[in-house]
């Protein structure tokens, strides 16, 4: 009867229900409650840990139990929970708690994680910090237009968390392990570790150029980095979620990864041979027999079901649809192999109790986003789990299968949201070095400025449909929006002719006079444009927070055409018509001052520039100011001057023919 008691007071914990799980428990004949209203308070309690409906079934099958020998067992282990002191321990000095996890299920659903204190540690701290990241990236080329987009979808992300007050981390940086890069180092006949260095270099230039603000930068061969993946590695193998076995099978190596027969199709070479390439990204495979370490992965298919019952985990949905559905397949879900034979594939990370092997590059690249928090020290548990995690479609399977599975192994929470984005074609072509369409973000800038290809990429882009990207498509919208739009608006409300005095009328003191339907409807564009925006970007949906953002533009240039500020200046002595003047040139440039803020995360150069020119000052740069100053009774009525005297924020682009 004790071992039995053991055995469930055990798993109870596991399921992570703490100290009020006991109270649900009862005998054929009576109930641990001591009142009704006691037990529909528990209840109500444990109907909202995200966990209940799933365990309910296991938690049942506990009733059958002595109510004060279970109780007493509860509380003691709770007592040893309260008392330690470090949350992580080096898996050769694991507590006999965490030395359960061998044979039992994750972590990451214990009580240590689930514990009601943590919950509500964790939901205070929730709104405040946010940790985003980018994929790493790989260091078998040069940085493309589909790196910088990913890059600035992430940083977009970032900066509008800034602007609303959190304590904001952006992660990026190159994975630099695997055959291909030591096979493109090899074509360059330089040694792999400076061919990464100069490698990563470029990409860490390239945020650099497009201002995306990283908090980190981590190269996978930095020492640190190697330390994080072998104790990761330990705590997987402490935890009996590694095994050796045999791999008999087709490897693909510029995919870094093994395919089953139903993913390759037989392709001809130039020479008239049939080879086998994979069915997704076109390459060739080849035959492997070998050695090496698994990963239980099998063994994750009712975790993964439960984290993707929440369809914000993955967006866009078509993407939680697709992942949904591998999660379904065996064959997506069979253990995986996380080790290569040093023979084979000896520029990696040596695994810690084997030096003939070397580990997975997608083990040790995933584990970057670990490593930057500074795990396992505590102070990473203060950014964790991340927020968002941007990656592309092609790196959906590792990041939405492998990814929250080995954390879950080590008991730790898998991301909030993965944001998938789909590719860039280029002239509505693949990109590829063989037909020599690959698109330098460098180059771009020379003709577009880092700023407008910026606004480029993430204005004409949808996450759930590929992009395309031509000279004449980036030409137009730049053209279009940048110069004739918002460069236009401004340019007609400073120039000298009807702003002779180079001032910036008050919107307090002016943004009401008008009372033109014009006026009107730009006046409820800028009251709503803060909000509607708000909720595009939490979406994850940019494109239309810059259709937001350019129709509150479009309306003041309406208001500027309708009431002729032009022909306002010629009637100086009219009290009227000066007071008119006033009024239309502070409310345009009022709204100019909105979508600037709007649109910083977008184009965080320019929109600065337009509110440098605007006086805007540095402490009402952030979202609460995106509300129009007429709404606020204390706000100043006193005009300014500009900034600076230039007003031409983005000059038209014409291109040498």
């Amino acid at each position: 009867m004790a071992a039995s008691l053991l055995r469930q007071n055990k798993v109870l914990y596991f399921f992570g229900f703490g100290r009020k799980a006991h109270d649900l428990i009862v005998t054929s004949n009576r109930t641990i409650m001591t009142s009704r209203a006691r037990m529909e308070r528990v209840v109500e309690d444990l109907q909202k840990n995200p966990y209940f409906e799933k365990y309910a079934q296991k938690i049942a099958k506990l009733q059958e139990t002595s109510p004060e020998e279970f109780l007493s067992r509860c509380e003691e282990k709770e007592r040893k929970i309260r008392e330690e002191k470090v949350f992580f321990t080096h898996p050769k000095k694991t507590s006999k708690s965490q030395s359960l996890w061998k044979t039992m299920s994750h972590v990451w659903r214990s009580s240590r994680l689930r514990n009601q204190s943590f919950i509500r540690s964790y939901s205070q701290m929730a709104s405040k910090t946010k940790y985003i990241t980018t994929p790493i990236f790989y260091v078998n080329a040069a940085p493309h237009i589909g790196h910088l987009y990913t890059a600035v979808v992430a940083d977009c992300i970032a900066k509008f968390n800034q602007m609303q007050g959190h304590q904001t981390v952006l992660n990026t940086g190159t994975d630099e392990h695997g055959n291909k890069v030591q096979r493109a180092a090899k074509q360059l006949s330089l040694p792999v570790d400076l061919y990464c260095e100069l490698t990563s270099k470029k990409f860490r230039e390239m945020c650099e150029h497009f201002q995306v603000d990283y908090t980190n930068f981590i190269r996978t061969t930095e020492p640190h980095h190697q330390k994080t993946v072998q104790y990761f590695w330990k705590l997987l193998e402490e935890k009996n979620h590694i095994y050796k076995g045999k791999y008999t099978g087709w490897y693909c190596v510029p995919d870094e990864a093994f395919l089953f027969d139903q993913d390759l199709v037989d392709k001809k070479t130039p020479s008239g041979d049939t080879i086998k390439v994979s069915a997704e990204s076109g390459h060739p495979v080849e035959w492997t027999e070998e050695d090496n370490y698994k990963f239980r992965l099998s063994s994750f298919q009712d975790d993964l079901r439960h984290w993707l019952k929440d369809e914000k985990v993955v967006q866009p949905s078509v993407y939680h649809k697709i992942l949904s559905q591998w999660v379904e397949d065996e064959r997506c879900l069979a253990d995986l192999s996380i080790s290569r034979p040093r023979s084979r594939a000896p520029w990696g990370i040596r695994t810690p109790s084997d030096p003939d092997q070397t580990i997975y590059v997608w083990l040790d690249a995933l584990v970057n986003y670990l490593t930057v928090l500074g795990y396992p020290h505590r102070e990473f548990k203060q950014f964790w789990p991340p927020t968002v995690q941007v990656i592309g479609k092609d790196i959906l399977k590792f990041h939405g299968i492998y990814w929250p599975a080995f954390l879950m192994a080590v008991g730790l929470e898998p991301p909030k949201t993965l944001l998938c984005h789909s590719h860039w074609t280029v002239d509505n072509e693949k990109m590829s070095k063989s037909k020599g369409n690959v698109v330098s973000p460098f180059d771009a800038a020379k003709q577009f400025s880092a700023d407008g290809l910026r606004y480029f990429l993430l204005r004409d882009s949808v996450p759930h449909n590929d992009a395309n990207y031509s000279t004449e498509r980036v030409l137009n919208v730049l053209n279009s929006e940048l110069a004739d739009t918002l460069g236009n608006l401004i340019n007609r409300c400073t120039g000298k002719l009807v702003n002779p005095k180079q001032e910036i009328p008050s919107a307090a003191g002016h943004g009401r006079f008008l009372k033109s339907e014009v006026a009107q409807s730009l006046r409820a564009s800028m009251e709503a444009l803060g909000d509607t925006a708000k909720q595009h970007y939490e979406s994850f949906y940019v494109h239309h927070v810059v259709d937001a953002a350019m129709s509150t533009v479009r309306c003041a240039n309406a208001v500027v055409e309708y009431h002729k500020p032009w022909s306002l200046r010629k009637e100086p002595d009219n009290e009227a018509a000066v007071a008119e003047l006033k009024a239309v040139i502070a409310l345009a440039l009022e709204a100019t001052r909105i979508s600037a803020l709007v649109l910083y995360p977008v184009m965080p150069a320019l929109s600065t520039v337009v509110l440098d020119f605007l006086n805007v000052p540095m402490n009402e740069r952030s979202w609460k100011h995106t509300k129009p100053v007429y709404l606020n009774s204390t706000a100043s009525t006193e005009s300014e001057p500009f900034g600076h005297s230039n007003t031409i924020i983005f000059p038209k682009i014409k291109l040498a023919a």
